[in-house]
């Protein structure tokens, strides 16, 4: 994360934040506003626009640096966008990074409403079919929690981490 003087800090958080793909939940308004609003899912289409998109705030720990570092890690193949598009223009997305069977999912954002949260429905359903085995959020919020974002221990998370890792999995 950028910190305010510009510089870069690690954090582990403990407790560490997950979603269980085996538990994820839609919201019942989600599953209608998906119904009602149509939104074209794309992957890896705009990462530099979604991170670029994800930055645009008041208050935000997404750098010039940090950016440059995700797209160089994108260019490689470990970080990823999910993208929602609607009447061909970028709604809304999320960015994160896979290695192994986890996904470490960084941040999201809206020019639509519900576009980044449609994103995260996407993601999961991608990481399921993939057979993904940790969607890593860090810290959980009220918004996260909506979908069943949970905190676990770290001695949990680490050992949780450790075999996803391994897992021989494409994003």
């Amino acid at each position: 994360m950028a910190l305010e003087d510009d510089s870069i800090g690690w954090f582990s958080p403990d407790p560490r934040a997950i979603i269980p793909l085996e538990r994820f939940h839609v919201p019942h308004t989600l599953r209608r506003a998906a119904r009602k609003e149509i939104f074209e899912i794309k992957i890896d289409h705009r990462f530099g626009e979604v991170i670029r998109g994800c930055a645009k705030r008041r208050d935000t720990w997404i750098n010039r640096e940090i950016i440059e570092s995700y797209e160089k890690l994108h260019a490689i193949g470990h970080a990823h966008s999910v993208e929602t598009w609607r009447e061909g223009k970028l709604a809304g997305g999320l960015y994160g990074v896979a290695i192994g069977g986890a996904f470490f999912g960084e941040s999201m954002f809206h020019r639509q409403r519900d576009a980044s949260k449609i994103a995260l429905v996407a993601l999961v359903d991608h990481l399921r079919a993939h057979n993904f085995v940790l969607l890593d959020t860090q810290w959980t919020t009220p918004h996260l929690q909506q979908f069943g974002a949970i905190e676990i221990p770290r001695e949990r998370y680490l050992k949780m981490l450790r075999r996803a890792v391994e897992l021989p999995r494409k994003f």
